[in-house]
Parts: structure tokens; sequence; C-alpha cells
């Protein structure tokens, strides 16, 4: 049987192609486009997906429903500009100069924007970088400048600088919206870094989160009492305790005129950052501040009337309690905001056609051994939320315990899209375990290194190996020290088992991969030799009095 099809319906079926392959239905054979969304200092112990009891983070974990969710993903040193340098080079910090945040980044270093730029992708970048004000490879760009403000940010762009009024994370969300709906070219595939400055500190909610997370009660981490028993010199001298080091008025939010009053009986002292209220809370509107300070008062009057009584104890936990209230307020605007993107793929007919990347920078204590920040190997600091959706590539609910890190996301959005990494990437791609392929795997080990200290909050200079099952750690320059954990029989790592003799064929072995992996990355004594001196004459150069 013939059917005879009428030119005006041939026209009808041509505009209907068009128009779905433009919005992003007809996708086969095309390149993907890519959403690389990354948060800065989100815990992973803060998303639901990974069975946190903290917060319920419904669009993220929509990802991890319709995606993989990766439980083993780390970085290779947990601070925020390096790990940005890793993840634009595919490079350990070593070799692309960001070993710290003093140290300048090599701007000769390819980056994976450039790759994508240079083979027909569209690129643009909002949001927080961290590093540089004229990101390589990028047409389009709205950048905070350094660590950017919550409120009423600064942007730098290529036409100059601005200033956008509103909370970072709404703007943020905006700009992106905006650049997907107005400036993209349906002709081309994009790669687009969406990134968060929330939830870094001083933790600074939107109002509405403000007002509503001040008024819940979050559980306690088993460990938030630590004495740091069983643990070397690094653990034990860290200045990142939550009594001790997190400060009244930039963190918790104590206005500093009342501190003033207080006098001695505000106990511990804690040092204060110069501005470190009024550097935040100064940026907002008379209106804006009206909306705050309904909840600013309440807590200010519910410290002054109760901090001088408290125990040792209770000063932990009501600190502990204001810094998850605002920590986990912005994260749950991140999460909303991060809804509004999902949403509008799905809208536009983008999604089943764009690889959807969520993670953070590094993950962060949230109390865990009564700390907040990073730094550490140590597991609340050296994992890192990773969660990859790709409609018909990615079986959703997928589960992956493999040990992959930041280093690899370069060379997997490369690979997945069909442009070739160049030789000197350090990363594997992930293509094999997204997309099923799992026996073509074959890493069983990630290496770590730290270096900035001395510096802010004083974590010891430490490089390390991790596997599944135990994680390795030297630190060194002021100390000369060595820690092993098991991984599987002490998931809190509070057990060093170094010179435990059940364990020393366990140490020997590690030892020797640790040094192959070294020799792998092109790390080394002599490298480390010549950081500290580099180092040393930056902080001295800039005043600083570590030295």
């Amino acid at each position: 049987m013939k059917f005879k099809i009428s030119a005006k319906w041939l026209l009808v079926l041509f505009v209907g192609i068009v128009s779905c392959d433009q919005k992003g239905g007809n996708t086969k054979g095309k390149k993907p486009n890519i959403l690389f969304i990354m948060s800065d200092d989100h815990a992973y112990q803060a998303i639901s997906a990974y069975g946190s009891k903290l917060v319920q983070t419904p669009h993220i974990d929509r990802l991890a429903k319709e995606g993989m969710l990766f439980t083993n993903a780390s970085v290779t040193n947990s601070i925020c500009a390096p790990s940005r340098a890793t993840i634009l080079t595919g490079k350990h910090t070593h070799l692309n100069g960001k070993i710290d945040n003093l140290m300048p980044f090599d701007t000769t270093q390819v980056t994976f924007p450039q790759l994508f730029q240079k083979n027909g992708y569209q690129t643009a970048m909002f949001g927080k970088l961290h590093f540089g004000n004229n990101p390589k490879g990028v047409d389009e760009f709205k950048i905070l400048p350094g660590q950017g403000y919550y409120l009423n940010p600064d942007f730098n762009t290529p036409k100059g600088d601005m200033t956008i009024m509103g909370y970072v994370t709404d703007i943020i969300t905006d700009l992106t919206l905006g650049w997907l709906e107005e400036e993209r070219n349906p002709d081309k595939p994009f790669m687009l870094m969406y990134l968060h400055k929330a939830p870094h500190r001083p933790w600074w909610p939107s109002p509405e989160k403000f007002e509503e997370f001040t008024k819940k009660e979050f559980p306690e981490p088993a460990t938030l009492f630590d004495d740091y028993q069983n643990r070397g010199t690094a653990a034990k001298e860290a200045e990142m305790n939550l009594l001790t080091h997190m400060m009244y008025s930039h963190d918790s939010k104590i206005r500093p005129e009342l501190l003033s009053e207080m006098g001695e009986k505000v106990s511990p002292k804690v040092e204060e950052f110069e501005n470190g209220f009024y550097g935040p809370y100064g940026r907002a509107t008379a209106e804006q501040k009206a909306k705050y300070d309904k909840v600013l008062d309440r807590i200010n009057r519910d410290f002054e009337a109760n901090w001088p009584d408290m125990t040792k104890e209770e000063k932990m936990r009501w600190k502990y309690q204001r810094y998850m209230q605002d920590y986990l307020a912005c994260i749950s605007s991140v999460d909303d905001n991060v809804g509004r993107v999902l949403d509008y793929l799905d809208e536009s007919g983008l999604a089943e056609n764009t690889i959807v990347v969520y993670t953070s920078d590094q993950g962060f204590y949230l109390g865990e051994h009564g700390w907040f920040d990073k730094r550490f190997i140590y597991d609340e600091s050296f994992k890192t939320p990773l969660i990859v959706r790709w409609p018909e590539k990615v079986a959703g609910g997928s589960v992956e315990d493999e040990m992959v890190q930041n280093l690899d996301f370069a060379q997997t959005l490369l690979d997945a899209s069909g442009i070739e990494a160049p030789d000197d990437m350090q990363g594997e791609s992930l293509m094999p375990l997204l997309t099923g392929n799992k026996e073509k795997w074959d890493r069983d080990a990630v290496y770590y290194h730290y270096y900035e200290y001395p510096s802010v909050h004083m974590v010891k200079r430490h490089y390390g190996i991790v596997t599944k099952e135990y994680k390795l750690v030297h630190f060194y320059y002021d100390v000369d020290e060595w820690e092993l954990y098991d991984r599987k029989k002490d998931p809190n790592e509070m057990n060093n088992v170094i010179n435990d003799p059940a364990y020393a064929e366990v140490v020997a072995e590690m030892k020797v991969k640790l040094k192959e992996l070294r020799a792998k990355y092109k790390d080394s004594p002599e490298l480390d030799s010549v950081f500290i001196e580099k180092y040393k004459t930056m902080q001295i150069e800039k005043g600083n009095d570590f030295w």
C-alpha cells in the first residue's frame, strides 16, 4: 500500500523536527550538553540522598534517583582554589601550580572549557570560580571576585564589574537560567558551569531561610566531643574547633556591640575577623536589614541571657546548633535553586540530552570531631558529593563505590562528548562506571596532598593514599608522623593503628603503593621542599607572621 504525503504535511513534519531538535528532544547522534553544578563546601552529610539526618534536599536527590550517586568520590587537595584548579585541568595541584589559596595558578595550563570551546561548544560560567577574573575557554561569564558576597554581590564580567541586588544563590541561578533562555545558541551544544558560593563560610542564609532554620534543632554527630586520643599531633593542634575557634560575630551572628558590653562574660575568648559581622550585614539595604533583624535580635537576646551560665558542653552544643542552622539554611536555598534549573531543563526539552553533574569543591566538617572547615584527608573533608545524571546512558538510582576523584571530572566530560583529552591530564574517565562497563575500571587507590601550612586553621602538611579498606597518611614538615585507618572497622577514623602489630603487613604494602602513586603522579620529596620555600617566601611578602 502506498501513502501520499502532501507538501503541506511535509512542511509541518519538517518544522516539528527542527523545533524538537532545537529544544533538545531529537537527540540521536548529537553531542551531549553539559551542566556542571558545584557548590562550595557542601558536605555529603548534608544531602539526603547520602542518608543525611540533618536536611532534606529533594532536588539534588532527584538527580540521584535519575542518575548515579558515587559514595567514594574524593578530592586531591581539600581546599577551595586548588580543588577548582584540579577540576579545570585534570591535574594534581603540584603540576597546575595551585597548591594552596596563595600560590598562583599556572595560566599556561589548558583547561577543559578551552577544549569544549575549541570543539564547537558554546561555553559559559556563572558564580564562584575563586581564582582569576578572566577564565579561559568561556564565551560568557559572570563570576564573583574572590570569595564573593552573600548579599548584593559584585560580579566580574567580560564587559566590566557589576553589582546585582539580592541573595547570591538566587542571583547565580537567575544568571544561569537567563543564559539558557536568552543567550544559548540552539544550534550548538553547550558546556555550562553553574557554581554556587553557598554554603561557604560565613553562612549567611536568605532572610526567609534564616527565620525558618533558626527554629530547628539538629542531631549531634557522635564525635562532637572528640578528645583526639589515639591520633597524632595534627588532629590535636588543628585550629577548627567549634567552641574555641568558631567566631561569635562572624559565624554565630552575635552583634559586636553586644560582645563588647558582655566583656569577660564571653568565654572562651575567640579572635574575630575584622568586620566579620558588618562585612556581610553591612551590604544589606535598610529593607533587607529589617528582615534579618527580627531573627538576629532573637539570637542575640538568647546569647546574652544564657551564655554566661552555660557549661563548656552546653556552649559547644549552642555553637553547633547555630552553625547547623545557618549552614543548612544555605544548603536549602541551593537545593531550591537546583530545582529551578532542573525544571527548566525538563520544560525546555533539554534534559534528555544534557549530562548534569552535581558536586562540591570538597567535603566539610559538620561538627564531626568537634570541627568545622576541611583540609584534612579524613573522610568528612576528603570525600565529596558526586552525582551524575545522563538519561538513557546512566541507570537511574544506581550507586557506585569505586574510588574516584575530582581529578577525573575533566576527562570524563571530554570522553562523554567525544573530545580527545590531552596526554598530560592525570585523571581517568568515569565513563566505564557510568555506562555499566565496570570491568574496564582498574583503579584501586587514590592520592591526596595538602600544602597550606602554617596558615589559618593550622592543619599540617600531609599526603596519603586511600583505598576502600585503608587510609595511610604521612604528616610532614614540622613533624614526621604516620597514621593508618581501617576504613571498614573504624569509619569514624578514631583509632590510628599505624603501630598495631596486626596491621604491620598492611602498613608495609600501603607504603609501597604510596611510593608508586607519588611517582605516577610526578610528586616527590624534592617538590615538597620547593613548595615549602615558595610558600614561606609568599607568606613573608604578604606580611603574615606564621613564619
